[in-house]
């Protein structure tokens, strides 16, 4: 049903087992557990751009609350006008909620898948899913990719003595399945195993947790789904690896524990990069206010625009008075014709001097 996902798992898996397996032996414990290992690398490398674009969702959400919490607060009492309106907003500012679980969504099925193909190695329970083989025909029949060899080669790894297949709770018969490939391993060994894996991956799941809450911001936190699912994350999941840690198989132990370690690591890369991108913003942004600013002890410049108004009266008036010291000029000036005895004279106001004033005065004195 599920051949999709099991396929895929099993093609990674063996993949790395050929590597390793070439390095330290096909047989040896640490080629499957390294296989694990990078089998859960190779599948986080795949999703490293959808965990980016999940973290880019998740702050542009944290950014978009105040207008989300105003859109609630406006149409409290009309669910469908409030949910096109958020749909709106999210379609103005490109934002997609999908993206933001997509990678945690797209990990499930390849958990499921990883555990289901381990199992399959083993097949001689009885329980939900089993086949119930004897350990003759399980040691003989291949899984998915893998041939009869390779199965054999499984039962035979070990880990400080304990198959990577087994786990704490595994029924006695189960076990039984690696009598001729190394022995019956004893619970002990199997439990002093996978207990350190169990505590460490429960630490890694909460100092990821930790990790990711301190980066939200004081609106996100608040909002109660938020603090619910903070709780959950920082406490609840890490118990919940202690309480199912005895139910799954060591390879099952080693996919927490490796996973964990790369999300601790990826998200510093990521949130680093994504920091050192807002440095960069505020600093150009600095930057070009400085360009703008005046220099220390210039007289800053007005770059407004005058008013045209006042500049078009301004050139009428100086025309103006360009005309009128023209026409003065020409009036004090007298022509060669006239001989300076021109009678039609301007005085200075513009107004026209008699021309026998001279002559009146000096009879009148005479």
């Amino acid at each position: 049903m599920l051949d999709f996902i099991y396929y895929p798992v099993s093609w990674i898996l063996w993949f790395w087992h050929r590597v390793f397996g070439f390095a330290f032996g096909a047989d040896n414990g640490l080629s499957w557990a390294l296989s694990v290992v990078f089998l859960v690398f190779t599948l986080r490398l795949v999703l490293y751009r959808p965990f980016v674009r999940q973290v880019r969702t998740t702050k542009q959400m944290q950014e978009l609350q105040p207008q989300i919490k105003e859109l609630q607060k406006k149409y409290k009492n009309d669910r469908q006008k409030m949910a096109l309106e958020m749909q709106k907003l999210q379609k103005d500012h490109g934002f997609n909620p999908l993206m933001g679980c997509l990678p945690i969504l797209a990990q499930v099925p390849v958990f499921l898948g990883l555990f289901h193909v381990l199992r399959s190695f083993n097949r001689t329970g009885h329980g939900f899913g089993q086949l119930g083989m004897d350990p003759y025909t399980n040691a003989h029949t291949p899984n998915y990719v893998f041939n009869a060899d390779d199965v054999q080669s499984f039962l035979s790894a070990r880990i400080f003595g304990a198959p990577i297949s087994a786990f704490i709770t595994a029924p006695a018969d189960e076990l039984l399945a690696f009598a001729d490939y190394g022995g019956i391993p004893s619970k002990v060994s199997i439990a002093a195993v996978a207990i350190p894996l169990m505590i460490i991956a429960a630490i890694a799941t909460h100092f990821n947790a930790r990790a990711s809450v301190a980066r939200q911001s004081a609106e996100a936190a608040a909002n109660p789904q938020a603090a619910l699912m903070n709780k959950l994350a920082l406490w609840v999941f890490p118990f919940g690896v202690l309480v199912g840690g005895p139910f799954l198989p060591i390879a099952i132990l080693l996919y927490w524990v490796s996973n964990n370690i790369w999300t601790y690591g990826q998200q510093h890369l990521v949130f680093g990069r994504m920091a050192k991108e807002e440095e960069d913003k505020r600093q150009a942004k600095a930057a070009k206010q400085a360009e703008n600013a005046p220099k220390p002890g210039a007289k800053p410049v007005d770059t407004r625009k005058k008013p045209v108004k006042a500049d078009s009266e301004t050139d009428s008036d100086s025309a103006e008075a360009g005309k009128a010291e023209a026409n003065g000029s020409a009036a004090a000036k007298p022509t060669a014709k006239s001989g300076g005895k021109q009678s039609g004279q301007r005085r200075s106001s513009g107004q026209k001097r008699p021309g026998n004033r001279g002559r009146a005065n000096q009879k009148r004195r005479r």
